[in-house]
């Protein structure tokens, strides 16, 4: 699924999921820009390891929760490369709390983090994608968003996550007519050691019906599909990357 000549734009790239995101897409032949907010460190790491493939990429601190910055960032991506073809919003903060328990700034955090950093990202890249008639976006739920579940102590984030998949589905609506496809990745809960999918392979996990523990590979995957020329005629859609798990 060759992105050559392509421009891909992966916000939150620093680390864990949006690294991998971010090193398949330069894996695929995308020139690729990062997004991160504070982690420079990690950000410099996904810069070599992208750089690594022999592809262009740059890495961006900004803060997306702020619309101007979201926009200065589109802006930032277009006049280094030229272009901006495809985005995955992977930015989404998580926090335990119930209902009642939460305070309305956990609740706005939480919607500002998930929900309208990819509105306004959505918003500052469609001009630039319908010039050229082709697009790709892909947003970052969570398992079983589609279906609006609920679950005690996250109702802030199962909430803005089941926002993502409307925003996402009506975008899709709006924008078949200009080549733009809006699709929706649901990772299940990935390990912080970041496993290879060759250890995850050698590995038991009973909570996951394929019997193996997910990872950041499997993530990615799916997004390079949903990015690339064989995906044109697959919008809308959401794609639950779990093992089984939440069937």
């Amino acid at each position: 699924m060759s992105l050559r000549n392509r421009v891909a734009l992966v916000t939150g790239g620093s680390r864990g999921i949006g690294r991998g995101i971010a090193t398949r897409l330069g894996q695929d032949g995308a020139r690729v820009a990062i997004a991160y907010r504070s982690n420079k460190a990690a950000a410099q790491q996904t810069l070599r390891q992208i750089q690594a493939v022999g592809v262009e990429c740059v890495a961006v601190e900004t803060d997306i929760s702020d619309p101007a910055r979201a926009g200065q960032l589109v802006k930032t991506v277009v006049e280094r490369f030229g272009r901006l073809d495809i985005v995955v919003n992977n930015v989404g903060d998580f926090r335990w709390g119930t209902v009642s328990e939460s305070s309305l700034e956990d609740w706005h955090g939480i919607f500002s983090s998930n929900l309208f950093t990819a509105l306004y990202v959505c918003r500052a890249v469609l001009p630039h994608m319908r010039k050229g008639r082709w697009g790709r976006i892909v947003n970052l739920g969570a398992v079983g968003a589609e279906r609006a579940f609920g679950q005690a102590k996250i109702s802030a984030y199962a909430a803005a996550k089941a926002a993502v998949v409307a925003l996402s589905r009506s975008l899709a609506l709006e924008e078949a007519k200009n080549g733009i496809t809006v699709n929706v990745v649901n990772p299940s809960s990935i390990d912080e050691n970041e496993l290879t999918l060759s250890e995850a392979r050698s590995m038991r996990d009973a909570r996951f019906p394929i019997g193996r523990p997910p990872t950041v590979e499997d993530v990615a995957a799916t997004v390079a599909f949903f990015t690339s020329e064989e995906a044109e005629y697959v919008t809308g859609q959401v794609m639950n990357v779990s093992g089984g798990w939440m069937l």
